[in-house]
């Protein structure tokens, strides 16, 4: 069951970069996030208010941190890597930037969790920028039209993420999965409608193929990629979900040279297996330069310390 779940959101979270460039050529990436939001928003807010259960005892501050984390880690993730896109980042790569996330998390840990990162721990998290840069590089190279500042836009999405991983973490109140899922959808929904409207974008285009990558993005990204997420989250860690998380670059690059053409030559194949060795350094069995574990989280037994990273 840990392999299919694994394997299905490894490709749902990779299709929301390919939704994000089946939107990008049919409307403002504001537009399009309105729009996949809006009417989710309004379903998940239904169910949620008719299983009453779901809401019981949750108290306003625990809403309000699902809110502030649906903020950062739907909404200023998801506007960078549209917005990124749409100024002419191939898919492959801003799924490699963002996917730089448990380098940052693993740099962060000591001070923030206590976990500490080793010296063989860093080197893994060095080869992995190393991976980053060549495959940046590769995608600058083959696309000159593309300003250099394009691809620190998803940088910025990835940094929201990691503060949302790591405010979630730290949370005292678990939510059910529907009442947290609704949060986050309301909360995108209220950000991405005001920003349509401030921008005169609100209004959704004929073209068929925008309500073909609403559609997408809803079933697979939302509900798959999204929901399973925080599901691997806190059923296996934040150390399994980055790991899985480095997965996403090359699933995506194969799937956007395949779909829209994108390049994918050598350069960029070598940048992948770098971040795919940095992989294995960092989350190979810790030895005798392993880090202390992390203290377990309040009301947590002390098997479920795996919730913090090794390190990365």
């Amino acid at each position: 069951m840990k392999f299919l779940l694994s394997g299905a959101f490894v490709l749902c979270w990779s299709s929301g970069f390919i939704g994000a460039k089946l939107g990008a050529g049919s409307a403002p990436a504001v537009t399009v996030l309105m729009w996949r939001f809006l009417p989710l928003a309004v379903v998940l807010l239904a169910v949620a208010l008719a299983t009453r259960a779901s809401w019981r005892g949750v108290p306003p501050s625990a809403l309000g941190r699902q809110s502030l984390i649906g903020l950062l880690s739907q909404s200023g993730y998801l506007l960078s890597v549209y917005v990124a896109i749409q100024l002419g980042v191939s898919s492959g790569t801003t799924a490699l930037i963002d996917g730089t996330q448990p380098l940052v998390v693993g740099a962060l840990a000591g001070p923030l969790l206590r976990q500490y990162v080793s010296g063989r721990q860093w080197v893994g998290l060095l080869l992995g920028v190393t991976g980053v840069g060549v495959v940046t590089a590769a995608d600058a190279a083959a696309r000159a039209g593309t300003h250099w500042w394009a691809y620190l836009v998803p940088f910025l999405g990835m940094l929201s993420l990691v503060a949302a991983t790591f405010l979630d973490r730290r949370s005292r109140t678990p939510l059910a999965p529907l009442t947290t899922l609704s949060v986050h959808c309301a909360t995108s929904a209220l950000v991405f409608t005001l920003l349509a409207l401030g921008t005169g974008a609100a209004t959704p285009p004929a073209d068929p193929a925008f309500w073909t990558a609403v559609a997408w993005l809803v079933v697979l990204s939302t509900f798959g990629g999204y929901g399973l997420y925080w599901l691997i989250l806190r059923r296996s860690g934040v150390t399994k979900v980055n790991t899985l998380m480095f997965l996403m670059a090359p699933v995506t690059a194969v799937w956007g040279a395949l779909m829209f053409d994108e390049p994918f030559g050598p350069q960029t194949a070598l940048g992948l297996a770098i971040a795919l060795l940095a992989v294995a350094v960092v989350h190979r069995a810790p030895g005798r330069d392993g880090g202390p574990s992390a203290p377990p989280r309040p009301g947590e037994s002390r098997r479920r310390r795996d919730a913090v990273p090794d390190g990365a």
